[in-house]
């Protein structure tokens, strides 16, 4: 279980989406590991794409984003939910990867207790919802990921093929105008392939 190395993120943020797809997320817990496999992701990439954020040009809110590869990019979105994002690319070319859904494989007792009421399909089923069961919130924004003596980090896990993807246009872009809106760099591992041992 190697965390993944700064040089990881250094690669084109499209690239980096797909490749993140089969890595393992993990949050430190009071010492404890919670952690789950990154089964979907979207890349979003810089002030020329109107989707994100540094479409807006650099501000308070997206500076990580502006920084080094391997960093937690973590906003907080409708007055109500936090996002994790890694940072990709060269420093001071503003492009990121939205960690989207993530299947459980360690901390279930924690990840379930943090969505008590929930059913277990949708524990980490979606942006908000991992930050929940992983306990992840503005604290972290700017972190490295590439440390696996902090509290989060992305660690290898199993390669995944290009037969076992799915790639869509990105979701919830409301109104953003072409070619942007359909750009397929949404990266999802076929559910078919998630039920495989």
């Amino acid at each position: 279980m190697t965390c993944l190395p700064e040089s990881f993120y250094q690669q084109e943020v499209v690239l980096v989406a797909r490749q993140l797809l089969g890595m393992r997320l993990v949050r430190k817990i009071s010492g404890k590991r919670v952690a789950g496999i990154i089964v979907e992701a979207e890349a979003y990439r810089g002030e020329e794409d109107l989707a994100c954020h540094a479409h807006v040009g650099k501000t308070h809110r997206n500076a990580v984003m502006y920084g080094k590869a391997g960093r937690a990019y973590v906003y907080f979105t409708y007055g109500m939910h936090w996002m994790l994002n890694v940072v990709t690319g060269p420093e001071g070319f503003p492009a990121a990867v939205l960690i989207r859904a993530i299947r459980p494989t360690e901390g279930i007792e924690e990840i379930q207790t943090r969505r008590a009421g929930r059913p277990e399909k949708e524990w980490c089923s979606g942006p908000a919802r991992i930050c929940k069961a992983l306990d992840i919130d503005g604290s972290l924004n700017g972190s490295a990921l590439i440390d696996d003596e902090s509290s989060l980090w992305i660690e290898e896990a199993s390669p995944v093929f290009d037969n076992q993807i799915l790639t869509s246009p990105r979701i919830g872009l409301g109104n953003t105008p072409e070619p942007w809106k359909s750009k397929l760099w949404r990266f999802v591992i076929d559910r078919k392939e998630m039920k495989r041992p």
